[in-house]
């Protein structure tokens, strides 16, 4: 497929991208193999901690393969019905290059500058009768979650956990548009599955929409296995109101897809590896228990209590399938899939939002995947003062920083913000707290998993969503101070680092000195 080449005017780069619609799971799997990105596992795992724990020490810090577990403890017979369970699918930057058509080794500088374009193009999916994932269709006293090998991910879990990174797929009954997100489901009966959400989040829109229709349920299907696109796109902060399918066939090239549920008016991608349908309770009298589960914040988080469940009506399946899930939660050196993908994409949702906002000079945004989007960095040319303090409420004001962004940074053009020895660097020498460079903004919406919340204001029963007191950090150089004469009308004295001249003069004479050259050369 020809090249796209993103000329958007925010950006400077000239990445070229050439999307490709994998069509499947295992079609991604084989080029993750050709590419050598995935590891295959024959010795026998135990379902039970053992699986969880193996993917977490081997994820690194977004450097380790995709884990494909082909020998899982119980499900390992001939007359098992699933025996393969598939993670870290996209859990490096050189998977999520490739998926999104780029060169393996592109700089998740210019992933971002992709991101800042690709939720907003659009392929409508196209409808098609049948598909591989009807191969196989359970229904009735035949459901039975448990004939798949769902992971206890790890020993602080609540139970079994098959939903960590499906894609989710509920409707607004009034304008029929779809949504696919991703939210965390546990394994309560053979045929129910409690789940965690957010009446701030699009499928939190949706029940209050069929709540106000009077309606005690709401359809809902879980797409488990399928190009990488999906995980990434139900994981990204797509606009309200704007099908992720659509978004999905941006990234592919190509419409994705879709055939109809069997006992839903739903619709999920034709070559999906494994399809939950059901309906979603509403009425708490309905809801089982659920939780708690390690957690994006790499905290255990989200109590034992009563969370809308979903009556499953019928489980659709490839031959063979094979169950895609991941674990969660990044922590220092490893990584989660999440971690990394959130790391690009809320990067980019920011600074779209700094755009649409007006907010000038910005020429980078990132948010490191140790701590999956809370912390995000801002490198701008300051042109007037207090500049950061405006990007910083641009992006609070925004419905993106729902569960993102509690802590923001800004420092100046001349700070590599993919560097945090920088970062630190301009937080020690150009923050003066006395001066407005701290600013806390108090009790605004935020995520109600995070353990530096108070317990009671995480209850989402409760509350709807969680507290945060939000957190400004200005290590720009200070506008407000007055101009040195004797610093030749600068506000911050020079830089100790050597002039180019010299520098320039210093390497020509480098292989004298018997020294490796600078920054690794």
């Amino acid at each position: 497929m020809e090249g796209i080449k993103n000329t958007d005017r925010r950006t400077t780069m000239s990445v070229q991208r050439k999307p490709v619609a994998f069509g499947d799971m295992r079609n991604w799997m084989k080029a993750l193999k050709a590419a050598g990105e995935i590891r295959e596992i024959d010795a026998e795992v135990d379902w039970n901690v053992e699986l969880g724990t193996v993917t977490r020490m081997a994820q690194g810090p977004g450097t380790g393969p995709a884990l494909l577990f082909k020998n899982i403890k119980d499900y390992n017979k001939n007359t098992t019905r699933c025996g393969q369970v598939f993670v870290g699918s996209i859990g490096s930057y050189r998977r999520v290059a490739m998926l999104l058509g780029l060169e393996p080794d592109t700089h998740p500088r210019e992933i971002v500058k992709i991101g800042r374009t690709i939720l907003e193009d659009k392929i409508p999916p196209r409808i098609v009768k049948d598909g591989p994932c009807k191969e196989n269709i359970v229904t009735g006293k035949d459901i039975n979650l448990y004939d798949f090998p769902v992971p206890h991910w790890n020993r602080v879990d609540g139970g079994r956990y098959v939903l960590t990174y499906g894609g989710v797929v509920t409707k607004d009954p009034t304008t029929g548009t779809m949504n696919i997100g991703i939210y965390r489901g546990m394994v309560s009966a053979k045929d129910r599955i409690p789940i965690l959400m957010w009446r701030a989040q699009h499928i939190g829109h949706h029940v209050t929409a069929w709540q106000n229709g009077g309606s005690s349920e709401m359809p809902i299907a879980v797409a488990i296995g399928w190009e990488p696109s999906l995980a990434f796109t139900g994981g990204s902060p797509v606009p309200k109101g704007v099908c992720e399918y659509d978004v999905m066939g941006a990234i592919r090239g190509e419409p994705v897809d879709l055939v109809k549920c069997e006992t839903v008016d739903l619709y999920v991608p034709a070559t999906s590896e494994i399809v939950i349908e059901g309906y979603l309770q509403l009425d708490p009298k309905n809801w089982d228990m659920e939780g708690p589960f390690a957690e994006f914040t790499g905290y255990v988080a989200g109590d034992k209590s009563p969370k809308p469940t979903i009556r499953v009506t019928a489980i659709t399946h490839r031959n063979n399938p094979i169950l895609r899930g991941t674990v969660e939660g990044s922590l220092p050196g490893s990584y989660s899939e999440n971690g990394i993908c959130s790391s690009i994409m809320r990067a980019s949702t920011a600074w779209n939002v700094l755009d649409r906002a007006g907010v000038p000079g910005v020429t980078d945004v990132w948010c490191p995947p140790v701590q999956t989007g809370i912390n995000l960095l801002i490198r701008m040319k300051s042109s007037y003062r207090n500049q950061a303090k405006q990007a910083a409420n641009a992006i609070w004001g925004s419905s993106a920083a729902h569960v993102r962004y509690k802590h923001i940074t800004v420092v100046d053009d001349d700070i590599d913000i993919h560097d945090y020895a920088a970062v630190d660097w301009a937080i020690a020498q150009r923050v003066n707290a006395g001066e407005d460079d701290v600013i806390i903004m108090p009790s605004t919406f935020g995520a109600g998993l995070d353990p530096s919340t108070r317990k009671r204001d995480r209850n989402p029963a409760l509350f709807g969503t969680g507290k945060w007191n939000r957190l400004l950090i200005d290590a720009t150089m200070n506008l407000d101070y007055d101009p040195d004469p004797e610093l030749g009308g600068a506000r911050f004295p020079p830089k100790v680092w050597p002039e180019q001249t010299d520098i320039d003069a210093t390497m020509k004479r480098w292989g004298e000195f018997g020294l490796k050259k600078p920054n690794g050369g």
